[in-house]
């Protein structure tokens, strides 16, 4: 089970959302993994991830001297490298793709590597299946989120949650999705600026910024 399965959307809305995993099983592989899992960082790097995550620290190195508007201009790049050394302990680290091509040859070079380590992909369960294809594997097995249940309508719109979920801890609050959705349809902040702002307070680093971005692009257009 991983937290991404809460993602919301109908499948062909994760046709740029892949997140790739890589877990080490307490008592049977986490002694020694620490290298390997590094090294499975370093091989989705070269894929160019849209975010990666090490989820015992996140994906973003700690800054100092934060204040309530330091969100707005606090860089919006990322140093991969100081993620992969802050892998210090077991446990999951992840890259997300916005393609299939990136994420197939991240797979692909990921299963040459041979490390020993549980690898899964979250994605629709189409895009995985032309992953493993791609990579001359056949799925065993599949895990699903089952469907919102909200009799009482108090869930807020599909944007929101779509936004929202991306982070399956629920760190980006529905309040914080509606009101960087309502900033980028007033024009008070740019989409990059609002997508910057959403990422970083996902703490396992599976948010995908690039989805963001055209999810709060698709609902600025739908306001005009």
């Amino acid at each position: 089970m991983t937290n991404t399965l809460h993602r919301y959307g109908l499948a062909q809305s994760f046709r740029d959302d892949y997140i790739i995993f890589a877990i080490p099983s307490r008592g049977i592989n986490d002694e020694g993994c620490i290298p390997k899992l590094k090294e499975f960082l370093r091989i989705c790097i070269k894929h160019d991830p849209a975010n990666i995550g090490n989820g015992n620290r996140g994906s973003l190195a700690p800054e100092k001297n934060l204040g309530p508007a330091a969100h707005w201009e606090r860089k919006d790049s990322y140093e991969w490298e100081e993620v992969i050394e802050g892998v210090e302990k077991p446990g999951t680290v992840s890259a997300v793709f916005t393609s299939e091509e990136s994420a197939a040859a991240c797979f692909r070079d990921i299963v040459a590597a041979d490390l020993g380590l549980s690898v899964n992909i979250s994605t629709s369960v189409e895009n995985a299946k032309q992953v493993g294809k791609s990579c001359g594997i056949n799925r065993h097995s599949v895990e699903y989120a089952l469907a919102l249940n909200d009799p009482h309508d108090h869930l807020p719109n599909s944007q929101i949650l779509a936004l929202s979920t991306m982070c399956g801890h629920g760190m980006v609050s529905f309040n914080m999705a509606r009101k960087m959705m309502d900033m980028v349809r007033e024009g008070r902040r740019t989409p990059e600026q609002a997508v910057a702002t959403l990422t970083r307070f996902c703490p396992c680093g599976i948010y995908n910024p690039e989805r963001a971005r055209r999810l709060l692009e698709e609902a600025r257009k739908e306001q005009k």
